[in-house]
């Protein structure tokens, strides 16, 4: 059974429709053989991530992402901790739309549960065709109420 959550740590919730999120993730992990299984989203700021990476991974740095995978072979299932600061800084530094890089953060822990790295040879520009193609099928109401 689908389920997604959404939560906050020192941050405001950003508006999008979920339930349209929702089918775009499942259509998304369908593309990809998975089903979707209970993901978490955690929304915060820089200071709570940097904590998480310090903490979990042992990384002193910034990050927009960190994916925790609970994951079977079909049933993707996990913990995804985004930090709306470096989303934003992120958008600036590339010209984007500042929503349109969420969605594609968003998509980006679900595209490692599918099991899509990131971090090799190669790997980055795989990552953002997938990305690319995820975002391609989001509906553009989805930011409207």
């Amino acid at each position: 059974m689908t389920q997604i959550n959404y939560i906050t740590q020192n941050a405001t919730m950003p508006e999008f429709n979920r339930a349209m999120v929702q089918e775009w993730i499942v259509k998304v992990a369908e593309l990809h053989e998975k089903k979707v299984g209970t993901l978490t989203y955690v929304f915060c700021d820089d200071e709570y991530i940097l904590q998480v990476n310090l903490e979990f991974l042992k990384h002193d740095y910034y990050t927009d992402i960190i994916t925790f995978d609970y994951s079977n072979r079909h049933r993707i299932a996990g913990d995804m901790v985004i930090s709306l600061d470096t989303v934003r800084t992120n958008a600036e530094q590339v010209g984007a739309d500042y929503r349109t890089e969420l969605m594609r953060v968003v998509i980006h822990g679900v595209l490692h549960l599918c099991g899509i790295n990131d971090k090799g040879p190669g790997e980055r520009e795989i990552m953002e065709q997938h990305e690319n193609e995820a975002l391609a099928i989001l509906s553009k109401n989805v930011f409207e109420k």
